[in-house]
């Protein structure tokens, strides 16, 4: 008898990711969604990234906080959508252990360092508006690089330590995840080992770092908005609340649609709604990030021309430098 349960509890080396259902029709429209999503994402992310290293006048601590968004924002797309469009294109579903011990890790590693980065975005835009006068002396490029240090490395005390225990569970006969991913808690069902302890650990330190982030971000913006009233100027106050505007939406679909997600019970949440509100946090948030903050922006605007501009030149000069050296090769051959 024991032998016979011991076999039953063989631990599986593959899962299989039941994703969006097995409709054959529908196979090639999710893969060209998801597939121009990620080629968005991954694009106007980047964009981002090489205006604020390219063009001087963007490096200032909001769009250095804007930069490090935009990479994580690449690095959890990435942990997601690549496996997924093979899985849409080929039909093969199946994820190893390991495979998705490690997707499971870079993304909780990616969603916790992104929400204290939220947090220290909004700490910036309080400074910003709330004390202008004293900004440039406590918002410096050291402040700037400590507070990105602390936010990677308080997600990095956090997040693997718990992905590794996964590594020591035994799972029974059943190997379908009910998801588009490995997420942490349709994995955990799998297991046949009690884990309760393992649940209630990953809950308390993802509960507490989730709303205490939300918590200040949110007293942040609060701050924010009372003191974007108080000011006189009407112009001034438009171009006050522009400047936040775009954070804050950020800030509202990430943190609600994550707190949707693993606050409330999964019970009364159906599973389409729940799939829907996980599409937010993992794959729409990266692709509306760069829209969002750029829309309105004439700053990245002006950036984006300068750089432009920088290239044309670039392009022009190299031209006319291949034209010379041919010119001169051709004397010489005379």
């Amino acid at each position: 008898m024991e032998k016979a349960g011991e076999r039953n509890q063989t631990p599986k080396v593959e899962f299989i990711l039941l994703g969006f259902g097995n409709d054959p029709e529908l196979q090639p429209l999710l893969f060209l969604f998801f597939l121009v999503i990620y080629i968005v994402t991954v694009a106007g992310n980047l964009l981002i990234i090489v205006l604020v290293v390219a063009d001087q006048y963007l490096r200032t601590p909001m769009y250095y906080f804007l930069g490090n968004l935009s990479f994580l924002e690449i690095c959890n797309i990435t942990s997601i959508l690549p496996r997924l469009l093979a899985s849409l294109l080929t039909g093969d579903r199946t994820i190893t252990l390991n495979g998705c011990i490690v997707q499971l890790g870079t993304f909780g590693l990616v969603a916790a360092t992104e929400s204290l980065l939220l947090m220290a975005m909004s700490y910036d835009r309080y400074l910003a508006i709330c004390h202008p006068l004293r900004y440039a002396a406590l918002m410096n490029g050291r402040v700037c690089c400590q507070l990105v240090a602390g936010c990677w490395l308080g997600s990095f005390l956090c997040g693997p330590p718990v992905s590794s225990f996964l590594f020591h569970l035994t799972f029974c006969d059943s190997k379908e995840i009910d998801h588009f991913f490995c997420d942490f808690l349709p994995m955990i069902k799998l297991s046949c080992d009690d884990t309760q302890t393992l649940q209630l650990t990953t809950f308390t330190v993802g509960g507490i770092g989730l709303f205490v982030s939300c918590l200040l971000t949110m007293a942040s913006y609060f701050s924010i908005i009372s003191t974007i009233l108080r000011i006189p100027s009407t112009f001034c106050r438009r171009k006050a609340f522009s400047t936040c505007s775009s954070h804050f939406t950020v800030v509202t679909i990430f943190f609600g649609s994550m707190i949707t997600v693993y606050v409330f019970p999964r019970t009364n949440t159906p599973k389409v709604l729940h799939n829907i509100f996980s599409l937010f946090y993992t794959v729409l948030t990266p692709m509306i990030n760069p829209f969002i903050y750029t829309l309105r922006n004439k700053e990245v605007h002006e950036s984006l021309r300068r750089v432009s501009l920088k290239l044309t030149a670039f392009r022009n000069s190299h031209k006319k430098f291949k034209g010379q050296m041919l010119t001169c090769g051709k004397k010489e051959m005379n």
